[in-house]
This record gives C-alpha cells, sequence and structure tokens, in this order.
C-alpha cells in the first residue's frame, strides 16, 4: 500500500468464480494515474484484444476508481467504467459519480477486473473485502428499481449496488449501468450494460470501511479551506438547476439539437422543458456526489408514479426532449425515468428514436416496417418506443443496436440521417454551433464524445487562465481552434483517472490545483506541466488502443448532416467547419502522422514506446 492508494485490484474469472488480486507499482499509478488511465494499460496488455468481440468472455470489464477517490477532495468521486464499444469493438469507457465508487473504495481495492461468463446469472457482493458470489436468477428479467429494491431484503444494510437493466441482459449496444437507485447516476455510453450484461452478472452491491492512506493531511486541510468555498461559489448556477439550467442558453448559441439535428432554433418549446419551468413543481430535493459541494443533483417526483428519481439533465432533455420536438415535462421526466429503470444511455436512446422519427416522416420506414408504430414527433412516441428498445421488441430491436447499426439494417439512404461518430451516437452538443467541437468529435477516442474536450464552456465565456485561455473564443471560426481542442483534450485526459468531475473545470481548477491535490494525496512532487503530460500521455495510449483496431484518419469524421448541411436558423445558421484543414493542423500539434498515427519520436517522448506496433 502506497499513499493515494492501495496498489491493488480485485480480479473475477466469471467462469470459474475464481476471485484473486493483481497489484500494480506506485511507478504504474504515477504514469497513467487510476481510473481509465490504468485501465488502458490493462487493455493495451490484454492477451489478443484486437481479435475478441465486446461481448466474448474473454473480453475485459474493468471498475476502476480515480486516484482522489474516497478522499475529501471536492467533487472527486468518479469512476471509470472500461471495455471494449459494443457497436465497433474501439475504446469505450463510461463514468459515473454518485456514491457507489467511494463505497466500493472503502473495500480495500482501486478497481475490478472482469473476465469470464457466469453459467447462471450472478450478483457479487463486496464487504469491506470480503467477495463473494450470488445467485441472481430471482433479479434476471427485473428492471434496476425493482432489483435494488430485492437487494436492500438479501444482502443486508449500507451496501450500495451498481446494476443492469432489461437492456443490459438483452445486450442492447446502447445499455447502461445503473448506479445508487432511486438517485440513479448512470455509467451510459457504449454499451457497457450490454458487456456486464453478456458475462451473467446482474449487479455488484458493494459496502466498506477502509481509508485511503493520505501523504500530508495538513496539506489537504489546508487546500480543502483555501479552494471549496471558491469552488462552491463560481459553481452556484450548477447547484441551483443543475445542467438542466442551461437549456434555453443553449438554444440561444444555436447548440441545441433540434429535431434530429435539422432545426437552428426552438425557443417556446427550449423554455417548456427548461430546469427553470420543470423545477418548482417537479423538484423533491436536491443531491450530492461523495465529497461535492457543488450539488448539481436534482432529485423529481415522477409523474403518475408514488416514487422519486434522478431529474433529466441537460443531455437527456435536448436528446429525449428538443430533438424528438417533445416539449412536454412530464413526458420527458417519464422517459428519462425509464432509460434508468430500463438501464439505457438515454443520449443513445433519444437518438435513435429521432433517427426513427426522420426516417419515418420522410417515408423511409412505415407502419408496416415498425410493427404498426407511428412514430411521430413528440413526447407520447418517445416513450412507446423505450419500452420497445429496453424490451428489444418489434421494431425496437432494431434500434437497440444504435443509430449505425440500425441505420445499416434499414438501409434506403437512412445513413444520412444517422449522427454519430466511430459508431457512438454524438451527444447534446452541435458542432456547428461550436466549431472546437466539430474537431473534438472526430478526434475523441471513444468517438461522438463531448467529455474528452469540452471545448463548448471557454466559448460560452468560462475562462481557464492556467491553460493560457482568458478570453471567449469566436465558437464559429476554425482557425484557432486546433490547438485549443489539443490542450483541453490533453487537460480532461486527467480527470477520469484522477476520479474528477468535470464541473470543476467552471469551479476553476487548473492542472497547478490537480498537482497541488496530487502532492497532498501521494506525497509526489508533482508540477501542472507533469500533469498536462500525463493526460497526453493517456490520450495517446487509449488513441493507440483505437490504432490497434483499425481506427485511422478514415474515421476521424463528422457525420453527413454536419459536413454537409448547415442549420437554416438561429444563431449558428450557415455554420459548417473547415475540418479536413483542423485535422491537418491537430495532427501536426499532436505528433502524429497525416493518417492520424502517432510518429515514434511522439512515443518515446510519452514512454509509450512499448506499445508500439
Amino acid at each position: 500500500m502506497s499513499d493515494g492508494f492501495f496498489g491493488k485490484l480485485l480480479t473475477i474469472d466469471l467462469n470459474t468464480q475464481k476471485i484473486g488480486e493483481k497489484y500494480f507499482s506506485e511507478e504504474e499509478a504515477r504514469k497513467y494515474y487510476l481510473g481509465s488511465g490504468l485501465s488502458a494499460k490493462i487493455m493495451m496488455e490484454w492477451p489478443d484484444i484486437e481479435r475478441l468481440d465486446p461481448l466474448s468472455p474473454e473480453a475485459p470489464l474493468i471498475f476502476m476508481t480515480g486516484l482522489f477517490v474516497s478522499t475529501a477532495l471536492p467533487a472527486s468521486t468518479k469512476l471509470s467504467v472500461v471495455a471494449k464499444q459494443v457497436a465497433t469493438g474501439i475504446w469505450n469507457e463510461a463514468t459515473v459519480g454518485g456514491h457507489w465508487p467511494q463505497a466500493f473504495r472503502s473495500t480495500g481495492y482501486d478497481g475490478i477486473v472482469f473476465s469470464g461468463r457466469a453459467e447462471k446469472p450472478v450478483y457479487l457482493v463486496i464487504d469491506d473485502g470480503e467477495v463473494s458470489f450470488r445467485d441472481a436468477s430471482s433479479l434476471w428479467g427485473l428492471d434496476t428499481e425493482k432489483t435494488a429494491e430485492k437487494l436492500d431484503k438479501g444482502v443486508g444494510e449500507g451496501f450500495l449496488y451498481g446494476i443492469i437493466g432489461q437492456a443490459g441482459e438483452k445486450l442492447s449496444a446502447i445499455a447502461a449501468i445503473a448506479f445508487d437507485p432511486p438517485n440513479y447516476r448512470m455509467a451510459a455510453r457504449g454499451g457497457i450494460g450490454a458487456v456486464m450484461g453478456s458475462k451473467n452478472l446482474k449487479a455488484i452491491a458493494v459496502r466498506g470501511t477502509k481509508k485511503v492512506p493520505i501523504a500530508r493531511k495538513d496539506l489537504m486541510s489546508k487546500l480543502l479551506k483555501e479552494q471549496a468555498g471558491p469552488i462552491r461559489e463560481s459553481t452556484k448556477g450548477l447547484h441551483d438547476f443543475g445542467t438542466s439550467g442551461g437549456v434555453e442558453a443553449v438554444e440561444m448559441f444555436g447548440d441545441l439539437p433540434i429535431k434530429n439535428w435539422q432545426l437552428g432554433s426552438w425557443k417556446e418549446g427550449a423554455k417548456k422543458i427548461a430546469g427553470q419551468t420543470m423545477q418548482p413543481e417537479h423538484l423533491d430535493h436536491h443531491y450530492a456526489c461523495y465529497a461535492c459541494p457543488i450539488r448539481c443533483g436534482k432529485i423529481y417526483k415522477i409523474p403518475d408514479h408514488n416514487e422519486i428519481g434522478h431529474g433529466p439533465e441537460y443531455e437527456n432533455i435536448a436528446m429525449l426532449g428538443s430533438n424528438c420536438l417533445n416539449d412536454d415535462p412530464e413526458a420527458l421526466i417519464e422517459a428519462n425515468h425509464l432509460c434508468n429503470m430500463y438501464g439505457l444511455d438515454a443520449i443513445s436512446t433519444g437518438h435513435v428514436i429521432s433517427f426513427s422519427m426522420e426516417a419515418f416522416e420522410r417515408g423511409i420506414i412505415s407502419e408496416k416496417d415498425t410493427g404498426g408504430v407511428k412514430i411521430e414527433w413528440g413526447g407520447a412516441a418517445v416513450i412507446k418506443m423505450i419500452h420497445l428498445i429496453g424490451n428489444r421488441e418489434g421494431f425496437g430491436d432494431i434500434l437497440a443496436n444504435g443509430v449505425r447499426k440500425a441505420a445499416q439494417i434499414i438501409g434506403r439512404n437512412s445513413e444520412e440521417l444517422a449522427v454519430e461518430v466511430k459508431g457512438l451516437e454524438i451527444p447534446a452538443h452541435d458542432p456547428r454551433g461550436h466549431v472546437s467541437m466539430s474537431l473534438n468529435y472526430a478526434t475523441a477516442v471513444r468517438g461522438g464524445c463531448h467529455l474528452e474536450g469540452l471545448t463548448y464552456f471557454l466559448d460560452r465565456g468560462i475562462p481557464a487562465p492556467d491553460l493560457g485561455f482568458t478570453s471567449p473564443p469566436d465558437p464559429h471560426r476554425s482557425d484557432d481552434k486546433p490547438p485549443i481542442v489539443v490542450t483541453m483534450q490533453n487537460y480532461f485526459s486527467v480527470f477520469n483517472p484522477m476520479g474528477l468531475c468535470k464541473f470543476l473545470f467552471v469551479g476553476q481548477v487548473g492542472p497547478t490545483i490537480i498537482s497541488e491535490w496530487c502532492r497532498a494525496v501521494t506525497g509526489w512532487d508533482i508540477s501542472r506541466e507533469e500533469v498536462m503530460k500525463t493526460g497526453e500521455r493517456i490520450f495517446n495510449l487509449k488513441r493507440l488502443f483505437n490504432i490497434r483496431h483499425g481506427i485511422s484518419r478514415k474515421d476521424d469524421i463528422l457525420p453527413p448532416r454536419m459536413y454537409s448541411g448547415a442549420k437554416p436558423d438561429g444563431k449558428a445558421a450557415g455554420v459548417v467547419a473547415n475540418l479536413g484543414w483542423m485535422l491537418h493542423e491537430y495532427y501536426k500539434l499532436r505528433g502524429w502522422s497525416e493518417l492520424g498515427i502517432p510518429e515514434n519520436e511522439k512515443l518515446i517522448e510519452l514512454e509509450l514506446a512499448e506499445f508500439r506496433k
């Protein structure tokens, strides 16, 4: 055990139910941190990783806490769940906060590495380091909420759960893992719930009392006194309404996806589903992840149900709301809750529904294809389709494959309506509203992902002086974006490995503060420059994983709608990014070849030469 981490991973072979431990060194922890960083090294070293289907028994599934999880540092609660992406087999990491990551790390492990497939459904109980398997046959087929209720009666008090619903059991490419129901924090993207389902693993229950060793408690105390207040004050807007409070502002920027990304403005609709409108009637209480002063979570009363659940975040509001022309707050809250109960990625679910709505409107599909379902714009069809997708029934079975494969199955030029990058449906930030997001989406490791760069934060006037950004760039220019995207990707590449919430950027936490926190937790004499270099190393290591799986410049592209169709109205009307030029400059800044492959000199500089092929 070293200061800052236990140095120990739990290994589970589900074929044999063999339980073991794997140790990692302080050198590895400093080079990759934990979370998705150390997981990337494990994935790169996994035998025959390139040939493994994501859902095969031999394929890995990794749960890894960040380096700062279970410390007193603010908003340090993130767990990375890592596997191969179900739709394409490339890199995937799904992150989640809440309280489960802290509870798991309190069992004395930094992570779990799963392999194999259980003969019959099981769930895992980790009780302060004691590990056991339980029969999950009676839980199989239940939604996440009912599963949690049964687990409460079966495992005892004080446990927290990570659970798959029916979508994960049925191996949906858009299945998620639900944590902490009914508060619901979701590890959502890339079909991560299907990987868990493919292993016949229904749930993981955790409880623990062990403490992460802290190197310098005096420095930790000093930093908390100095920094917690300013972080809380600068993120007050997030506390008041969460991300749902930004819907109207995003619409004004021309960033809101509307009618499957066809329209540029929807002012009245955006107002109806903004947090400021929904919250007064539906809020039950505010919610905070472990050790978080921001408290952005909102627990809503679910309409027509005698229960509560997590209120819809901005991404879910946009994808299940505006992108489906659903301006009914109650239908939106219900749709969000259904995604949580079925264990579905709400971003991808909203995406496949809006895609099918446009295909239905254009006559590409008809009631003959959909089994008699009229997939028309609005909330009623959204709710109907979530049930079909979650259960893989009827036309929902096709959509459960994700938008890329669904379009391939349907054909008839429906691919033109699918808005995805590298097989992952893009989230609710329009790259025509923020040109930097065009480059970020094209180069993000897991595909259509906003979280790897978050460059739109800068466009909206949030300064980052520690990164060299003191004034907002023009969101519609292309010529200044490559260095911005590289810097932001390197910086955010340490967040999941550290276990940090990305809203700390809004709280003015830059690499200098992160280096101070690292010194307090681990005792390492670490600089802001080392933090940024580690972020660059981790980003490049994940890129190498993708290169092993056939990714190159040919895949660093945007969907047709984003490069051939400018928005007809709104603030971003007529904007289309010059992606080709930006990619050329980006590759040069990265030290990559024209094919998007890191050059040998760059790998040596980043101490990644051992992974060169």
